[in-house]
């Protein structure tokens, strides 16, 4: 059993920057991919950036590509998303998700979620 607990929300003007970090208990955090998703209330949950397990590969949603930059720590149990110039649009619900794989993953192949970190931004 994996638990994710996300932290690093809040409240920012547009053109700010926020910092997401979720911590993974368990050992078995160095073998998965991990990945942030986000969702606001009436849509469905979206991928934001995924990380294998090395850390070696990364990938992004076009709408945040240049602005957020997902990475971790596989010595802390740690992954990180750096939010930068963020803009209204990005005002959601954050989810930590761990795959059960070590590559890039679907969504249907995530073994575990957080309890997700609310992000909203201002005009």
């Amino acid at each position: 059993q994996v638990q994710l607990l996300e932290s690093g929300g809040g409240l920012v003007q547009a053109g700010g920057s926020l910092r997401l970090s979720c911590v993974a208990s368990g050992h078995t955090f160095s073998s998965r991919a991990m990945g942030w998703f986000r969702q606001v209330v009436g849509q469905e949950r979206e991928i934001v950036a995924r990380i294998t397990s090395t850390g070696g590969g990364t990938q992004y949603v076009d709408s945040v590509k240049g602005r957020f930059t997902i990475s971790r720590d596989n010595a802390k149990n740690t992954v990180y998303l750096q939010m930068n110039s963020l803009k209204p649009e990005d005002t959601a619900v954050y989810y930590c998700a761990a795959s059960r794989y070590s590559g890039l993953f679907r969504q249907s192949e995530i073994d575990y979620w957080g309890q997700g970190t609310q992000v909203t931004v201002s005009s």
